[in-house]
């Protein structure tokens, strides 16, 4: 439990990092994702997953 708590976070840190020093550049980004149909954010989600999957794999 405390393994999944630290992985949980790290995410947060790094998701937090852009934001944090890129403010409007992240308003920008999160308007244009916005624009993006569904199933092409689906397919960007399942990668993201997929990835880190793999990654995970390959240090275990």
């Amino acid at each position: 439990m405390q393994q999944l708590a630290i992985a949980f976070s790290l995410m947060l840190i790094l998701e937090g990092i852009i934001p944090f020093l890129y403010p409007q550049r992240w308003r920008n980004l999160v308007a244009k994702m916005s624009e993006i149909n569904n199933r092409q954010l689906r397919y960007a989600g399942l990668a993201s997953m997929v990835l880190g999957l793999l990654i995970l794999t390959a240090l275990t």
